[in-house]
């Protein structure tokens, strides 16, 4: 599994954190300051996602990135933000406001729903121009076994629940997650 350290993780954290602060007030998106961090420099996919009071309020990632880590979380905490399937945040519940991070290892191709570890994996189903993917906390936060993580990411792909079966790309992958106290 991919690990970042102690330090990147608070330090990603903190980014993010900022990025928000200073969105909310001013519409503007902060400089990123300067570390010496050599982890966070990885071009790695990120799902940034923000609970308001424990209530998740927004959700926005990148399965792949062309930029560092840290450049892929500022740019996908400011989508989520922003994201239009949630109440927008307000800078006064920003206090109440916790933020979730889970980076991405590489894609691994997969043929069988065996090959399916529910809580460790994720999934991507593509089919033609379409792509899902979930996260591998969604699974378990819905109790479904393999064939309905299936059935569920060919769904959020807009495909049939069954093109898993019939011809559709899979892949599976492990995230690091993590999240402020």
């Amino acid at each position: 599994m991919f690990r970042l350290s102690d330090a990147a993780q608070t330090y990603l954290l903190k980014v993010a954190r900022t990025t928000i602060s200073v969105y909310l007030k001013s519409k503007t998106k902060p400089d990123i300051p300067s570390s010496c961090l050599q982890e966070i420099q990885q071009k790695r996919g990120v799902f940034v996602s923000l609970y308001r009071n424990e209530t998740l309020c927004g959700c926005v990632g990148y399965a792949h990135s062309l930029t560092p880590l840290v450049q892929g979380v500022t740019e996908c905490v400011l989508s989520a933000v922003e994201d239009k399937r949630f109440t927008k945040l307000n800078f006064s519940e920003l206090s109440a406001t916790k933020i979730e991070l889970s980076v991405l290892s590489e894609f691994e191709k997969i043929q069988f729903p065996s090959e399916i570890e529910i809580g460790r994996h994720g999934l991507i189903v593509s089919y033609g121009a379409k792509r899902g993917l979930l996260l591998p906390k969604v699974a378990t936060e819905n109790g479904w076994n393999q064939k309905e993580f299936l059935e569920q990411t060919c769904y959020k792909a807009g495909l049939p629940l069954a093109v898993w079966k019939n011809g559709a790309e899979i892949e599976r992958f492990t995230a690091l997650v993590f999240r402020e106290n």
